[in-house]
């Protein structure tokens, strides 16, 4: 889950100092990026290893976009976009440049992660983005009480009748959708498959509706919800379950058995960026498993980096690995770009729901 300071409304600009011994090439990076993602330890690390200077602007997705937009491209050598916030505006407005696959160390991405975003930014011939910070929503569950849990549609399950809660949004259509037999990812360049889709989702939502407690609109309330007990069983994100499993060691993330469904913020070249080998030594210098837990440290997400997990704290490392085995990795849902027009069918469909009896 990208918690509230990753998704601050302001810029702010973190600008360190050459290194004493710099090399002739030394560049300015230039870095559009979210709160957390470039945290100043990593940066000086960065700065007196390669003699790069780096300056930090923090932004949101709509942000990043509007800024490059406007620019087409100007005022930055790397940003990182969310994956489904690439292909559309490539398209649209042109305001990134193809990545140089030769000069990032491929060996470091988990495969299943590279690969998603690589299919999920791609325009034309070209490849636009890569992963870096990742994460899901799920199930959250006190596992003493809903054990027999493990897919989105158990949440309709007897055992748990009356202690359940998810949000009205799209990612419980998207989930229940999977958990029921159903890909809607591949069904999104057909309106009219989608919408028969969704309107098999939207009657096991109506059927499930006894079993719902509340329906959660924030992570404040969802948390209170688990705490106290009266919910037992949630779709959520992972990092809430996992602070929730601080307080309580029954409560935890639990990656559903259809697949999780991912968000990745990725790394993408601004098209006018002048700064490419920094651009490209920061990838590759991240990417280190060392240096992404010391990114998750940070921000309290795991990275694309392989085998990162192995050097975070023993507590939180424990949490990751019971939630996410390596074929639960390999089995999330990552989110692609929305056509235009489903998120009208969504609503329609999340609207009934809600007003059913």
């Amino acid at each position: 889950m990208k918690t509230y300071a990753t998704q601050l409304k302001y810029a702010a600009v973190i600008t360190g100092a050459f290194a004493l011994a710099a090399p002739a090439n030394a560049d300015t990076l230039r870095l559009l990026t979210w709160g957390g993602y470039a945290p100043e330890n990593v940066i000086e690390k960065f700065e007196a290893e390669t003699g790069h200077t780096v300056e930090v602007t923090l932004s949101n997705n709509e942000e990043m976009i509007a800024k490059l937009r406007a620019t087409g491209g100007g005022g930055f050598d790397l940003a990182q976009p969310s994956q489904d916030r690439i292909a559309g505006p490539q398209a649209e407005f042109g305001i990134y440049k193809p990545i140089d696959l030769s000069k990032i160390d491929e060996s470091q991405f988990i495969p299943s992660m590279l690969m998603a975003t690589k299919a999920n930014t791609t325009v034309g011939d070209e490849i636009y983005g890569v992963p870096h910070v990742w994460g899901t929503s799920g199930l959250v569950l006190d596992t003493a009480k809903a054990g027999m849990v493990k897919d989105y549609t158990d949440l309709c399950a007897p055992e748990v009748s009356g202690n359940v809660s998810y949000r009205l949004r799209r990612p419980t259509l998207i989930g229940f959708a999977f958990a029921m037999g159903m890909d809607p990812f591949a069904a999104y360049g057909d309106e009219q498959a989608y919408t028969e889709m969704m309107e098999e989702v939207e009657a096991k939502l109506k059927d499930c509706k006894p079993n719902v407690k509340a329906y959660w609109s924030g992570g404040d309330e969802l948390m209170n919800l688990l705490r106290s007990g009266e919910v037992v069983a949630a779709m959520a994100w992972d990092t809430g379950g996992w602070k929730l499993n601080d307080d309580n060691a029954d409560i935890t993330f639990v990656a559903p058995a259809s697949g999780a469904l991912g968000w990745i913020d990725t790394f993408v070249l601004p098209a006018k960026g002048r700064a490419d080998d920094a651009a490209y030594d920061w990838i590759n210098f991240v990417m280190q498993p060392e240096v992404s837990a010391m990114i998750t440290d940070s921000v309290g997400n795991f990275t694309a980096s392989q085998g990162a997990d192995e050097y975070v704290s023993d507590a939180l490392k424990a949490k990751y690995q019971a939630s996410f085995p390596p074929e639960a990795v390999d089995n999330i849902k990552w989110y692609p770009p929305v056509p235009a027009g489903l998120e009208v069918i969504e609503g329609a469909v999340l609207d009934r729901v809600k007003a059913a009896n």
